[in-house]
């Protein structure tokens, strides 16, 4: 039976573009490493300001590894001329977790709707083929709960399989947010659930 894929590719960090020209209208393509709608809403908000002139900021994004969400926007260009072949380059460089956004200065001469097709998607490819592609592991994240007096039994199994501790709340109860690979997910969950004291719960990603 085939392994089920663990890791996925992002970008390292914002990149942009070089410059893409038709018929006087210049299109500058950016890629944005993003983890939340929020990142896209200000994300674009600098690029308005940067760029406070232009006529059109059309974009598409994607987030997630397991339950995928994505939006294309053609902000006021013709229907699926411009966010559809933007998140077509997400997709066909296979990334996830990012942002594609592409910035429109008219220059007089309307390209019809093939012409605006071929500008969007030549300016999100320019910004992506520019870009550092990572890959990383997906990463199940759990909430683990135990009494002080196990610390020592709970540090041990974290520091002997290198797992991730993104979060910790030591008390008389403590908790931990541990990120854990996905392919070694349900072995360290049955580790800690088998651990008497503690209680072991798989959080929302």
């Amino acid at each position: 039976m085939a392994e089920s894929k663990d890791t996925y590719k992002t970008i390292e960090k914002a990149f942009a573009g070089d410059l893409f020209k038709d018929r006087g209208s210049k299109f500058f393509g950016y890629a944005f490493p993003i983890t939340s709608e929020e990142d896209v809403k200000i994300q674009i908000e600098e690029l308005k300001k940067e760029h406070h002139t232009a006529r059109h900021w059309c974009y598409a994004w994607q987030l997630g590894t397991e339950k995928i969400r994505y939006r294309a926007n053609d902000d006021g260009e013709p229907s699926n001329s411009a966010g559809q072949p933007i998140y077509g380059q997400i997709q066909s460089f296979d990334v996830t977790n990012v942002l594609l956004v592409v910035v429109r200065y008219f220059g007089g001469t309307k390209l019809g709707v093939g012409g605006l097709i071929n500008a969007y998607r030549t300016g999100a490819q320019l910004a992506l083929e520019n870009a550092t592609i990572i890959e990383k592991t997906i990463d199940f994240h759990y909430q683990l709960i135990f009494d002080y007096p196990l610390m020592n039994k709970v540090m041990r199994i974290i520091k002997e399989h290198d797992l991730r501790i993104i979060n910790q709340k030591l008390e008389l109860h403590c908790e931990y947010t541990l990120a854990i690979r996905k392919k070694d997910a349900s072995r360290f969950f049955e580790i800690f659930e088998n651990l008497y004291g503690a209680t072991i719960k798989e959080l929302e990603s």
